[in-house]
C-alpha cells in the first residue's frame, strides 16, 4: 500500500512530465499539411524508384507540369525543360515530368524510361512512373487539371503552368517548346510573385 505522501509526490512528478512533454500542448495543425492547395494534394510514385511522392512538397514553387513520351517527335523537348528547369529552379521553379503512353508512346517499362531520360538528354527534374493523363482513366490530378482550362493533353509534351498559390495559371499545347518567348515570361512573372 503507497502512503498519501507518496502517492502525493508521484502525481506531482507525473504532472510535471505531462506539462513537459509535446502531448500536453496545444495541436496545431501541420503547416506543411494545411498549406496543401488542393490541385497538389496527389502522391505519386518516383520514377526512378517507384517511391511515393507528394506533389505537396512543391507548394509555393512555379511548377511546369509535362505529359511526356519518349518516341514522339517532341521528345527533344527534354532538353529544353532540363534547361529551364536548371536555369530557374534556385528562384522556386520545378519541372514535373509525367511520361504517358496514352499515345502510344512511351516505353513500357519505368527504369527503361528512367534510363533513357537520364542517358539521352540528363534530365533531373522530376519524373514520376507511367501515367494515364487523357480520358476516363487519366489520373485525377490531370482530369483536374483538365478541368481549369478545359484542355485535356492533345498529344504528348502538353504543359500546364501553375502558380506559387497552387492554382492553374495557363496551359500550353505540344507546339510550345520551353524556351518559347510566351512560357518563359509567363514562368517569369509567376516567379515574381511571392507565395500567399
Amino acid at each position: 500500500m503507497l502512503s498519501n505522501k507518496l502517492i502525493k509526490s508521484l502525481a506531482l512528478v507525473l504532472w510535471a512530465l505531462a506539462m513537459s512533454s509535446s502531448w500536453a500542448q496545444p495541436t496545431t495543425p501541420n503547416a506543411p499539411a494545411a498549406a496543401c492547395p488542393a490541385l497538389l494534394n496527389h502522391t505519386f510514385p518516383r520514377l526512378q524508384d517507384e517511391k511515393p511522392q507528394s506533389l505537396c512538397q512543391y507548394s509555393g514553387k512555379v511548377i511546369l507540369v509535362v505529359n511526356t513520351a519518349s518516341y514522339c517527335g517532341f521528345t527533344p523537348q527534354y532538353k529544353g525543360l532540363e534547361a529551364i528547369y536548371s536555369q530557374y529552379k534556385d528562384k522556386g521553379f520545378v519541372v514535373l515530368g509525367f511520361p504517358s503512353n496514352d499515345f502510344a508512346q512511351e516505353k513500357s517499362n519505368n527504369q527503361d524510361i528512367a534510363d533513357f531520360c537520364e542517358n539521352t538528354f540528363g534530365v533531373k527534374f522530376p519524373m514520376f512512373t507511367r501515367t494515364a493523363v487523357t480520358g476516363d482513366s487519366a489520373v485525377p490530378f490531370f482530369k483536374q487539371l483538365a478541368q481549369d482550362p478545359g484542355q485535356r493533353p492533345k498529344w504528348n509534351f502538353y504543359k500546364y503552368l501553375i502558380g506559387r498559390d497552387g492554382k492553374l495559371i495557363d496551359s500550353y499545347n505540344s507546339m510550345t517548346s520551353p524556351d518559347s518567348k510566351s512560357l518563359v515570361q509567363a514562368i517569369e512573372k509567376s516567379l515574381a510573385r511571392k507565395a500567399s
